[in-house]
């Protein structure tokens, strides 16, 4: 193939849009980096605001700290266990919601969906939410992390518009003379090709368990069920009460100054799942993002 020669015009557009990039990059990229560099640097460098990109005095006092306290641990711990259990009930449930509303033969769907899209608009609001949580004793209850937000409506509409679109109807008319079930035809042809919508659904549903704090901090009174954003909230803000109030002697000095150290620290070890998830996902995530949300 005979490559298009680029104009001047080009050329200098093609140069803006790269430098346009690269500033959005850095926009993008710099409140991690510092946050990674204050988290190994020293308190007093921090404090003294002489660290804004590379670390200074560097440090891994923070994150034996972290590391030691069994308070951070316990949370990390709790929230490894809300993503798991909370991701399987969601691709579970928004599978079995998502699969019938996209068969055209299934008799109601389009007033289901008009239901179901209804709740995307309206809630019950806080408290009706809380007594009903009282009232089927789930308050301070491991499932309370769950059951509340068992389905997106929002997901459950990506994943069916994928399920209706990019699942070609002869594979179904196929497996039904083959003898294969509904059930059957999910499992063994349908979800075998959705690799690309469930990593997204994992994705979506395991940022929003891992970054949840509200409902622990409505519904959970038991600390040691406290996820790790509930705990990195309380760090911070006792952090905030230290620097309002002022450290009397050495002691509330030294433990001031870790407190700033430490609070970097949590931050970097509370994000490191989901930098990581991203990426290995990252592909998956591009094309089942698109075919789902696009084709409606």
């Amino acid at each position: 193939m005979e490559r298009i020669s680029q104009t001047r015009e080009d050329k200098f557009m093609e140069l803006i849009i790269y430098l346009i990039l690269a500033i959005i990059i850095c926009f993008a990229l710099y409140p991690l980096l510092f946050v990674i560099s204050a988290s190994i640097s020293s308190p007093e460098m921090v404090l003294q605001g002489k660290v804004w990109l590379l670390p200074k005095g560097t440090t891994l006092m923070a994150y034996f700290a972290v590391f030691d306290d069994p308070a951070i641990m316990t949370g990390y711990k709790n929230s490894i266990i809300y993503t798991f259990v909370g991701v399987a009930v969601n691709l579970v449930m928004t599978v079995a919601g998502a699969y019938p509303l996209s068969k055209k033969d299934f008799w109601g769907r389009n007033i289901i969906t008009i239901f179901f899209t209804i709740t995307m608009f309206f809630s019950g609001g806080l408290i009706p939410t809380y007594i009903l949580i009282k009232s089927l004793h789930l308050y301070n209850n491991f499932w309370v992390m769950i059951l509340p937000g068992a389905v997106s409506m929002w997901n459950l509409i990506i994943m069916r518009n994928y399920f209706q679109h990019s699942i070609p109807i002869e594979l179904h008319e196929a497996a039904y003379m083959d003898g294969c079930t509904n059930i059957g035809t999910l499992l063994h042809i349908v979800l075998p090709l959705s690799k690309p919508i469930l990593a997204v659904m994992v994705i979506f549903y395991g940022v929003g368990h891992w970054n949840a704090f509200f409902n622990a901090m409505i519904y959970l009174s038991d600390s040691k069920k406290f996820p790790l954003q509930l705990v990195l909230r309380s760090i911070l803000l006792k952090n905030e009460m230290s620097a309002m109030t002022g450290g009397n002697g050495d002691a509330s000095g030294d433990q001031l100054l870790l407190a700033e150290s430490l609070k970097y620290a949590v931050i970097v070890v509370a994000s490191l799942p989901v930098i990581v998830l991203y990426p290995l996902m990252q592909k998956y995530f591009v094309q089942g993002a698109m075919v789902g949300a696009i084709k409606g």
